[in-house]
């Protein structure tokens, strides 16, 4: 799939981060990889020190990638953060941020980060058969739709929020209207 650009919300305009782009894809039916890159002055961006690849709660408070999965015939999705440290999170929400469950999917989500003069690059693999509810029986025939987002966070704790699509009001990547790609469960 080609690079897929993501807008930054019109409440938290950013003169440090110029452009975000996302390229999806499905090597196969169990693994979902995600490549970022982030463009702008990296330098005034807030970046997290390198870090042990794991679990690790509120992410989304600093810089910080997001993807979030839905199925069509279902009110239940699954966001996962992933933070320029290597630590990820991964949550199954019940219906709209209600009933959520932390994950520690076997094998983890993989991250990594390289930082070049002018621009951030991310890739993130999914092992989705490692997390129940989409493993490859569970998804198979079902339309899952994919949220892609990032929360970046300047040099003065300013936090900006760029996404696929953003649904009118305050940002909100949980809410459906951002879910705007398609993704077969085949």
């Amino acid at each position: 799939m080609n690079p897929t650009a993501l807008l930054c919300h019109p409440s938290t305009p950013d003169d440090i981060v110029t452009g975000i782009t996302v390229e999806v894809d499905s090597l196969t039916t169990d693994l979902l990889v995600l490549d970022y890159r982030i463009r702008g002055d990296i330098d005034r961006l807030q970046l997290p020190a390198q870090a042990a690849s794991k679990f690790q709660d509120l992410l989304w408070q600093h810089t910080c990638l997001e993807a979030f999965i839905g199925f069509t015939d279902s009110d239940s999705y699954f966001e996962f953060n992933f933070s320029p440290s290597s630590q990820w999170a991964v949550y199954r929400f019940e219906n709209y941020r209600q009933g959520v469950t932390s994950i520690d999917p076997m094998p983890a989500p993989r991250v990594i980060v390289r930082r070049h003069t002018d621009y951030l690059e991310a890739d993130v693999d999914i092992h989705l058969g490692a997390i129940p509810g989409l493993t490859a029986n569970e998804i198979k025939g079902r339309e899952l739709r994919l949220a892609v987002s990032a929360v970046m966070k300047n040099e003065q704790g300013r936090i900006c929020y760029w996404a696929l699509a953003h649904p009118p009001g305050k940002p909100d990547f949980h809410h459906r209207d951002g879910f705007a790609l398609r993704l077969a469960g085949d």
